[in-house]
């Protein structure tokens, strides 16, 4: 049997037994507190198939898309900076880890000052998240990064864009990428929190709107579209990360 195909019947059985689960779960608290996967899965179809869904949907994915290209630009720029220059990374270091610590709900009001309701706040919101595990696993990348190559760019007298294309990034890249994978999901937790406290379109609206009426089978539907997003995406990510870790380990 090839890896290929138990990873796929692995995939499968995992998601009878979750659905299992669920099953049994909403036969235990009943239908005031949980709707059955079939009920949701029939109501998701009707949802997706509703004309205002398009709408929604776009929104959440037009925010989450510019939120995560600011994340990575800033996070690779900073991270290599930070990485490549060891004074500045050895003072700035600590204060991006405290930064990362303070819970980011606390921020949300001033980016609503900052950058008022809609489409800025929820971008803001999401690259505050997400940007941060990017710096952090980049500027590691680059430290890790073998002696005998960076020596190798100050030897060839590389600048110093010339030896982060040609020397860190090459080097950097599984780990990079592992960032990029966290700041992936990080990203969309932070566009969807924006949506569901201050905005009138996207899928944390809805949520947060099935929430406020108590449907149920709304939140259970959107959670699930979030969800299958959100897990074939970081299966896909995860399967490129393995793949750059076995044919560029680090030494």
């Amino acid at each position: 049997m090839s890896s290929r195909w138990r990873g796929w019947r692995n995939a499968g059985l995992l998601i009878a037994v979750l659905f299992a689960l669920w099953q049994a779960l909403y036969v235990w608290v009943g239908e005031s507190a949980l709707a059955s996967p079939a009920a949701t899965l029939r109501y998701t179809a009707h949802m997706v198939a509703s004309e205002d869904f398009g709408g929604h949907i776009y929104d959440t994915m037009r925010a989450f898309a510019i939120a995560f290209v600011f994340s990575v630009a800033i996070g690779l720029a900073v991270g290599f900076w930070l990485g490549f220059q060891r004074t500045a990374g050895d003072t700035l270091e600590p204060m991006v880890v405290a930064v990362y610590a303070i819970p980011k709900l606390t921020l949300y009001p001033i980016l609503l000052l900052a950058f008022g309701l809609g489409l800025s706040a929820k971008v803001a919101f999401g690259v505050i998240h997400g940007v941060i595990p990017i710096i952090l696993f980049t500027l590691s990348a680059v430290r890790n990064t073998k002696p005998i190559l960076i020596k190798t760019g100050r030897v060839l007298k590389l600048k110093p864009d010339e030896m982060v294309r040609w020397i860190l990034f090459p080097a950097a890249i599984p780990e990079i990428f592992t960032g990029l994978r966290v700041g992936f999901s990080l990203t969309l937790i932070g566009t969807l929190l924006a949506e569901m406290f201050a905005s009138q379109r996207g899928l944390g609206y809805l949520l947060m709107t099935g929430i406020g009426l108590h449907n149920i089978e709304q939140v259970l539907a959107v959670t699930l579209l979030i969800v299958v997003f959100a897990a074939a995406v970081s299966v896909l990510l995860l399967h490129i990360d393995h793949r750059l870790h076995r044919s560029n380990p680090r030494g």
